[in-house]
């Protein structure tokens, strides 16, 4: 399902017929450095990252990472979404790209996309994203679109920066 688009790009919903490209996305450097290892190596894995994660959250929360693709010949490019995390109070701002579609402002582009939708469809007033420290490229892409530092939390041993955008 469609659930939003731009002038160059369409975010839907993920499905099982993905899962190759997310096989391929959660395994590019970029993913490994600054999301994590999520020891997704074959198809079968990458399906269940996508119930257990995407799918199930459209499920519960009406929202979850989608699907960009460029509209010019559906390319797919990456993920953009919105997340629950059990210790956050609102929606986190996720996206990741394959390389060869980076520096290209796919992510800035759909980002914006999916704050604005979060706040006219969704009626979110407040949307964090979190970041590593070293993560630079993020940081100015969620600078570029409104977000400012909050605070550095620590999850799992890990110390990120909380960004957020409020209406």
């Amino acid at each position: 399902m469609i659930i939003l688009e731009t002038d160059r790009l369409t975010l839907r919903e993920l499905v099982f017929d993905d899962s190759s490209f997310i096989l391929e996305l959660v395994n590019t450097p970029g993913w490994l450095t600054y999301i994590g290892d999520r020891n997704i190596k074959n198809n079968e894995q990458a399906k269940e990252y996508l119930e257990n994660g995407p799918l199930k959250s459209y499920a519960q929360h009406q929202f979850g990472l989608w699907l960009v693709t460029r509209k010019q010949d559906g390319e797919k490019l990456g993920i953009c979404g919105l997340l629950k995390r059990d210790y956050l109070d609102q929606p986190d701002l996720g996206f990741a790209f394959l390389p060869e579609f980076t520096g290209q402002g796919y992510a800035q582009e759909s980002a914006n996309a999916t704050v604005a939708y979060a706040r006219g469809q969704l009626k979110i007033t407040c949307i964090s994203a979190l970041v590593l420290p070293e993560n630079k490229r993020s940081i100015q892409l969620l600078e570029k679109i409104g977000m400012s530092f909050q605070k550095t939390i620590t999850v799992d041993s890990a110390s990120l920066q909380r960004y957020s955008v409020e209406n």
